[in-house]
């Protein structure tokens, strides 16, 4: 951090005032003049607002929903239709088509890769362009398609899912940068003063399940106010929300405002912006005391909502009910809502484990996209539904028509976005006959961060943040807009 921004972080309202006493008579005059200009709105919060006074462009998106499917779901399955595989059932894949690319250990030391095709059947649905061909696992997301933008292209380096979903959330395979929502946090601040601006919700699924880490919703580098808050499946979605028996909540407003003068106090003599955040979020967890009860009541919910997302939704923690969540965040103004599905690393037994994950998922995520529209939230609400990598059309593992396993794929794979200025029913890219390389239109993770951050209104080389003697970027060195697929 050079000279001057410290300066300014260390610059303390009483400082502010102190040395600018000359000013305030003006101030006054210009109230006397136009009442009306200082009359009416309370004063903001200067540590919810985002770091970007004016956007870099008039944004198309207000928020993101990121529904992230940890694992790896098989893109062969559920959109990348490849029904000439069925003729090169137990076939070795061509070297022509490998290329001598990576492979993860766990099949690099079969004698064989034979060609598993699916066995799932596909049903070509309408949009606004060609066509969409989705799985019959998935026939509640296929009724969305033409809201869908689906990208056949997906690619990244990460091979091994610590660091895929690390590279996904953080634009770094390693560990320590700042996730998409704390960016977001940092830019463009919170709509809401009594939510936090980066929620996140958790589902566990029924299959192979890899850890998830803090550090994936964590704030990084940048101030820890900025970091997202899970909410748990649980009667307080937010631990020590209610009061200790006893004690009043008047008795905790005074509690709150000692705790804050000793802060603002130890702030004055350090100047250490930590302890603002502190107070900042002290004051965040008072008024969660009285929104989020209020959010995660959904008896305010009609009958014909549970009918849209599943009897699911009624139940804290799974997917449905972390769909309707992220709906009523999104109508509450919060910034970015991370959604996790655990359960999509399907080695081996793969036709068993995804239709399970898909009957937890398919109707709930169609309903979001469905209920959003019917709200008029979906032009202002960017969805994105993805996991870190993709699936090998080659079998891990013994090889039946009836059962196959897939490895990791992270050379090409499928993802799809709706709302918030993506073009409606479209797909994007094209793969080669075995879903194994892109052919056409390749979409890099950069990209697709490039283009969140566009759809909000930043222009992703401008969004940054000095840290040890350089400034860093969620797109790090990389990214372009995707163009093609803004409305």
């Amino acid at each position: 951090m050079d000279p001057i921004e410290q300066h300014l972080l260390n610059l303390t309202r009483r400082q502010f005032f102190g040395r600018t006493a000359a000013g305030i008579g003006g101030a006054a005059l210009a109230s006397l003049v136009s009442p009306a200009a200082f009359a009416g709105a309370p004063e903001p919060d200067p540590l919810r607002a985002g770091i970007l006074r004016h956007l870099h462009h008039a944004p198309r998106a207000k928020r993101v929903i990121f529904l992230h499917m940890c694992g790896g779901p098989s893109q062969l399955d559920l959109f990348d239709y490849k029904p000439k595989l069925r003729e090169r059932f137990n076939e070795d894949l061509p070297d022509s088509i490998r290329r001598g690319q990576r492979i993860t250990t766990m099949t690099s030391g079969q004698d064989r890769l034979p060609v598993a095709p699916s066995m799932f059947e596909f049903k070509r649905y309408e949009n606004n362009a060609d066509g969409l061909w989705v799985s019959e696992l998935y026939p509640h997301t296929a009724s969305a398609a033409k809201d869908m933008c689906v990208i056949h292209t997906m690619h990244t380096e990460a091979i091994n899912h610590d660091p895929g979903i690390t590279f996904f959330q953080t634009g770094h395979q390693q560990p320590g940068r700042p996730s998409m929502g704390s960016w977001l946090s940092y830019g463009l601040g919170s709509e809401n003063s009594s939510l936090p601006a980066f929620v996140v919700l958790i589902s566990q699924g029924s299959g192979n399940m890899q850890a998830l880490f803090s550090r994936l919703w964590g704030s990084g580098f940048l101030p820890s106010d900025h970091q997202g808050v899970q909410f748990r499946a649980a009667a307080d979605p937010v631990l020590f929300l209610s009061d200790p028996k006893g004690l009043k909540r008047d008795d905790r407003r005074r509690m709150l405002d000692v705790i804050a003068s000793l802060n603002n106090s130890e702030y004055q003599r350090c100047g250490d912006r930590e302890i603002l955040t502190r107070v900042s979020q002290y004051e965040m967890a008072y008024r969660m005391q009285m929104s989020v009860p209020e959010l995660s009541d959904l008896s305010d919910e009609p009958e014909e909502t549970f009918a849209l997302y599943g009897d699911d939704a009624r139940t804290p923690g799974t997917f449905g009910a972390n769909c309707l969540m992220a709906r009523r965040l999104a109508e509450r103004g919060v910034r970015f809502i991370q959604l996790y599905h655990r359960g999509w690393d399907a080695h081996g037994n793969l036709p068993s484990e995804i239709r399970a994950q898909c009957m937890a998922t398919d109707q709930a995520q169609a309903a979001l996209i469905k209920d959003l529209k019917r709200r008029g939230l979906l032009d202002e609400t960017l969805v994105v539904w993805g996991g870190e990598f993709g699936r090998t059309v080659y079998c891990q593992g013994p090889l039946s028509e009836t059962n196959y396993g897939r490895d990791h794929h992270p050379k090409c794979f499928t993802m799809w976005m709706a709302g918030g200025g993506i073009k409606p029913g479209v797909t994007y890219g094209k793969t080669d006959d075995y879903g194994y390389n892109i052919a056409e239109n390749p979409v890099h993770v950069n990209d697709l961060h490039a283009t969140m951050l566009h759809l909000l209104g930043i222009d992703h080389e401008r969004l940054n943040y000095k840290h040890q003697g350089r400034r860093f970027r969620l797109t790090d060195v990389g990214g372009e807009v995707l163009t093609d697929l803004l409305t």
